[in-house]
């Protein structure tokens, strides 16, 4: 439809206090109540895409989170001109809540350049998302069930009634009934909800930053489902982007977790656009902190 997309006309769309000085409101806050590591990265990127020419494209951006975000207040971005080359520049960024930062970014921009040197790994076969249910009417399935334990009924209860700004729809839902391993790797399609259209790339590079941090460090928990989760939070956020997409278009998000120890969980991701193409590629690393007894079974 024609109904723009809260991502654009709120959740990024950041208010110029001086030159390279922004602020930034809220949308949707998790029930964790800290701020949306996306939605941080999301107006980072926009910060600094407004500090470079409209020729210039996001190539990559790496970040760091390095304190807790506060949802009651707005936060500021301060953008520094790093440097402005003839082909690449680069923009840091910091965000800050009551006179600390809680993030720190750096964002590199290229001007166009073709090159015979490509390739890419080929797009997962999957069904399209026309076939598959929404986030939501997986979750009004599972309450269906009268076996299912009052806390999780709580818990289902509780994300349903989350307003993401996201479509969601997984390929390949976890049994949430099991506390059996399961391979660290999920399947979803999503997309921005609402329409966004043709405009500058970077529009739909901050969508996306936005998106790519959802159920992203959640892969990681995959094979331990046994356990419940006292504690988790992003570390580090990184980005590449390699090919026009829409944001508001489906896009296959692949996720898989090579690696957890030590409190941590390593996650790496792959946006990919519905005619095969590999848009972003995304990597995280973040704290994990479970209970170190399983919990029973969900049933």
């Amino acid at each position: 439809g024609d109904l723009r997309s809260v991502l654009i006309t709120s959740v990024l769309n950041l208010e110029r206090l001086e030159i390279d000085l922004f602020r930034g409101r809220h949308h949707w806050v998790p029930a964790t109540q800290r701020l949306f590591g996306g939605q941080i990265v999301g107006q980072a990127l926009v910060a600094a895409a407004r500090a470079v020419s409209r020729d210039e494209q996001v190539h990559s951006l790496h970040c760091y989170f390095v304190r807790a975000g506060d949802p009651k207040v707005p936060v500021l971005y301060e953008v520094e001109r790093t440097r402005t080359g003839k082909s690449f520049s680069v923009r840091s960024v910091k965000a800050i809540q009551h006179g600390k930062p809680i993030f720190t970014c750096q964002v590199s921009f290229q001007l166009s350049q073709g090159s015979p040197v490509q390739h890419q790994f080929t797009m997962p076969t999957v069904p399209p998302p026309e076939e598959l249910l929404t986030q939501e009417e997986l979750i009004q399935k599972f309450l269906q069930n009268p076996n299912l334990a009052e806390r999780y009924r709580k818990h289902l209860n509780k994300i349903q009634a989350e307003d993401v700004p996201i479509d969601i729809k997984p390929v390949n839902p976890p049994d949430i009934f099991s506390l059996e391993p399961q391979e660290p790797k999920q399947l979803f399609w999503v997309r921005a909800r609402g329409y966004i259209g043709e405009t500058d790339m970077k529009v739909h590079c901050c969508v996306a930053a936005y998106i790519s941090d959802y159920a992203f460090l959640g892969t990681a928990l995959i094979p331990h489902r046994q356990y419940d989760i006292k504690f988790m939070v992003s570390l580090d956020h990184s980005m590449w982007f390699h090919a026009p997409f829409r944001a508001d278009h489906w896009m296959l998000y692949e996720c898989e977790s090579p690696w957890a120890g030590g409190c941590r969980g390593l996650v790496q991701g792959r946006l990919w656009r519905r005619d095969g193409v590999l848009a972003v590629t995304c990597a995280q690393e973040g704290v994990i902190r479970v209970k170190q007894t399983p919990n029973q079974s969900k049933l």
